[in-house]
């Protein structure tokens, strides 16, 4: 199984974690096929704490995206848009079942030092 660690706000970590949020957007997505995101929250949290599968990536503008997604986006159009600005291609990456971990994690436990900026492949 192919899987990236990505930094996410806590505020969104919970959001994923509840099913409010069914997209994680990103300007960059990994160029291996992986099917499996590892959440690290950042700050205050700083750890690991859970894990969703992918199922499906989306792609295009981010207007035809954010139309496309917004009633699941777990983020409001103020901030998608300043995320995106500048941006011609926009990603949405579709999640599906969640694992929140009985306690959360070190980045070490992953082999991993510091947070990505984006993300890392871990595994495969």
């Amino acid at each position: 199984m192919n899987s990236i660690l990505l930094s996410v706000r806590p505020e969104y970590v919970e959001r994923i974690f509840s099913g409010t949020k069914l997209y994680e957007y990103r300007k960059r997505i990994p160029k291996k096929p992986v099917n499996k995101i590892i959440i690290y929250s950042t700050y205050p949290v700083m750890k690991v704490v859970g894990e969703v599968s992918i199922i499906g990536i989306i792609s295009s503008n981010p207007t035809s995206i954010w139309e496309q997604t917004k009633s699941e986006a777990g983020i409001s159009r103020k901030k998608y848009r300043l995320y995106f600005k500048g941006s011609k291609v926009a990603y949405a990456l579709q999640l599906g079942e969640t694992n929140l971990y009985n306690s959360p994690k070190l980045l070490n436990d992953f082999g991993v030092s510091s947070p990505p900026q984006s993300f890392i492949y871990i595994g495969d």
